[in-house]
């Protein structure tokens, strides 16, 4: 079999990274460099990486972040009282792993939003399913999943992700759908997959917001235990930033 045969059938049985590094190393004749179990490896390594590079891409479209945050992007030095060994310790996903919750409060301007979707771009760099959403429309969206008979296949979706970032919690006052589906999400997941609430709303008037005792009992009872909280202080960071950028 010549090396054209060989690369046709690993195109064939979809072997892209195989293909590309056979190619360059049959064109450069550079595959006689290595001995038959090292050329193997080599081949076997490249396509590793390029399905592993396709389902991180896959993933990150998947979570619909607003943005795409990185993790030496964070000021750690503006004055908003975040910990950066906290939050470093929070990177290393352990937290997912041990189906615990993260709660990130502050003012508005403060970075909140870009430091929940820090956490979950790293999550998906590490193969888990991520979904980040406005807390108000993804609450909306199940609310108009009842009409049309899709409530009960939502739940189920979001049940399965390993992280789910709901942000701008408490924006939006929640009526009787609202609150309901709410309390299923947060039921579905507790203590099996992990969540990120946002909010600019202290968590003690949580329980104001949400607007039934006995819902918001269930509700922050299982958001709230075994939670790691990080509550932001300070002038607004966005504000800062557009004044030096001026």
């Amino acid at each position: 079999m010549n090396n054209y045969q060989t690369i046709e059938k690993l195109k064939i049985l979809y072997l892209h990274g195989m293909v590309n590094t056979h190619q360059q190393h049959v064109q450069d004749n550079l595959y006689s460099d290595y001995t038959l179990d090292q050329y193997l490896g080599l081949l076997a390594d490249e396509e590793t990486d390029l399905r592993q590079d396709r389902k991180v891409k896959r993933l990150l479209k998947q979570a619909n972040f607003a943005i795409l945050a990185a993790v030496e992007d964070i000021d750690f030095h503006t004055q908003r009282q975040l910990d950066k060994n906290q939050f470093s310790n929070l990177l290393n996903l352990k937290f997912i792993r041990s189906n615990q919750n993260i709660i990130l409060t502050g003012p508005t301007g403060m970075g909140k939003s870009y430091l929940a979707q820090v956490i979950g771009v790293q999550a998906c760099k590490n193969n888990c399913k991520v979904r980040y959403a406005q807390t108000s429309k993804l609450l909306n969206q199940l609310k108009l999943s009842k009409l049309d008979g899709s409530y009960l296949k939502e739940l189920k979706r979001l049940e399965s992700l390993d992280l789910l970032i709901l942000d701008d919690f408490g924006l939006q006052s929640l009526d009787t759908v609202m609150r309901e589906a709410l309390l299923n999400i947060v039921q579905d997941r507790h203590d099996k997959k992990s969540t990120i609430i946002v909010s600019q709303i202290p968590v003690k008037k949580w329980y104001e917001l949400i607007g039934d005792a006995t819902i918001a009992d269930a509700i922050l009872d299982r958001l709230i235990h075994s939670s790691h909280r990080i509550d932001l202080k300070g002038e607004s960071y966005r504000k800062k930033m557009s004044t030096i950028n001026k």
